[in-house]
C-alpha cells in the first residue's frame, strides 16, 4: 500500500469515527428546559409546566417533580406519565379526572 492510499485511507477512517461519535453523543429528542434550568409541573393539574433556573425555587402554583420521576425529553416515560397523573401541594401523586 503506498503511502496516500495509507493517508487516504486513515483519513476516511478518522472522518467516518467522528462522524459516528457525533450522533451517538447528541439526541435529536427535545429537552424539556434549557441548560440550566430544570421542570417544574403546575400543582393538581396535568396541563401545566414550567422551566426554572437552577437554584432557583419553583414559582406560586407549581411544584418539582417527585425525585426520580422527572421528565427530561418531551414524550420520554415521565412527561407521558405526567399528562394522565398530577401531584397535590403535599407532593401527593394521583390519577387525574
Amino acid at each position: 500500500m503506498s503511502k496516500h492510499t495509507r493517508a487516504a485511507v486513515l483519513t476516511s477512517v478518522l472522518i467516518s469515527a467522528a462522524g459516528l461519535l457525533s450522533a451517538c453523543s447528541f439526541s435529536t429528542a427535545d429537552a424539556m428546559c434549557s441548560g440550566g434550568e430544570y421542570p417544574v409541573l403546575a400543582v393538581n393539574s396535568t396541563m401545566g409546566g414550567a422551566c426554572v433556573k437552577n437554584g432557583d425555587n419553583p414559582p406560586s402554583g407549581y411544584t418539582r417533580y417527585p425525585k426520580g420521576k422527572m421528565p427530561k425529553h418531551v414524550e420520554d416515560k415521565w412527561d407521558t406519565y405526567w399528562q394522565t397523573h398530577t401531584v397535590d401541594e403535599k407532593g401527593t401523586i394521583s390519577s387525574a379526572p
